[in-house]
């Protein structure tokens, strides 16, 4: 595997282990990967609002008439959920805004 031009000490950029673990962007395994990367990203960022707001996954249920296991699936990355259920969660639930943003992806 040859590391990028700009890397001068010879080590390997993280974009280019996923690349050979995972395959080049627009490939079955590597949207499989960036969706399954995401699903555990927005579970990270629930997780740790919530617990910012100080609720147990069973009050966030309660509070947006979901199930506890649900919270649970969704905070583990295991979850293709709705955005309008993660808006759910994030405003009726805990009380938060939630901000969106679309960005380049020039990187790639």
């Amino acid at each position: 595997m040859q590391t990028s031009k700009s890397n001068t000490r010879g080590l390997t950029s993280l974009d280019e282990l996923i690349e050979v673990k995972y395959g080049k962007h627009g490939t079955a395994t590597r949207d499989k990967f960036e969706t399954d990367a995401l699903a555990f990203r927005l579970g990270e960022m629930l997780k740790q609002a919530r617990k910012d707001v100080g609720i147990t996954q069973e009050q966030l249920a309660n509070r947006t008439g979901t199930k506890k296991s649900y919270i649970s699936r969704i905070e583990r990355g295991l979850s293709d959920i709705q955005m309008s259920t993660y808006y759910k969660l994030i405003t009726t639930g805990l009380g938060r805004q939630l901000n969106i943003s679309i960005e380049s992806m020039e990187h790639i």
